[in-house]
């Protein structure tokens, strides 16, 4: 008897040997952890969109600035504002002035750079055609810029789909 009371203590000790201090999370301790993670992408997730609007609008703004810093410069220089382009085309010699600006890509706010001489209803103006940009955030370019409303003052929609800054009327 002696033997098989050896035997079984001997086997205890193997057993608490393996299983010893907990080892793994419950399910309940990894739902807990899933869930605050949630949480916190829940909470992270509007705050990036909202910032990464924010920065297309900024990056917007600035190139409107490069833009019309030229235009007025060759206006100076030549005695009037460039003659029109076509979509996606930049008046004449602006790579020279501009650096950073390519016009032959998308706007910031989606669409394409026209530059708009005698046209769309204004003297000399830089228009986005087709930007995919949302309502509330063209409202919002435009009260940084002009006076909230797409209808009236420097920035406003004009022609089919697109919105001007408008440098003369």
């Amino acid at each position: 008897m002696w033997y098989m009371s050896d035997q079984l203590s001997e086997c205890e000790g193997i057993a608490a040997r393996r299983l010893g201090p907990r080892s793994a999370f419950t399910l309940v301790e990894i739902m807990i952890v899933v869930m605050i993670i949630g949480l916190l992408a829940s909470i992270a997730i509007p705050s990036f969109a909202k910032a990464r609007n924010e920065s297309r609008i900024a990056r917007y703004l600035n190139d409107i600035r490069l833009a019309t810093d030229y235009i007025e410069m060759y206006a100076m220089e030549n005695g009037s504002y460039p003659p029109d382009r076509t979509p996606r085309q930049a008046p004449a010699d602006f790579s020279a002035y501009v650096k950073g600006l390519d016009w032959s890509e998308d706007t910031p706010l989606g669409g394409m750079w026209d530059w708009d001489r005698n046209s769309v209803g204004v003297s000399a103006g830089v228009t986005v055609i087709g930007a995919t940009a949302s309502l509330q955030d063209l409202l919002r370019v435009d009260d940084k810029i002009d006076d909230g409303n797409l209808t009236t003052g420097r920035f406003r929609r004009t022609g089919a789909g697109g919105y001007t800054y408008v440098v003369a009327d």
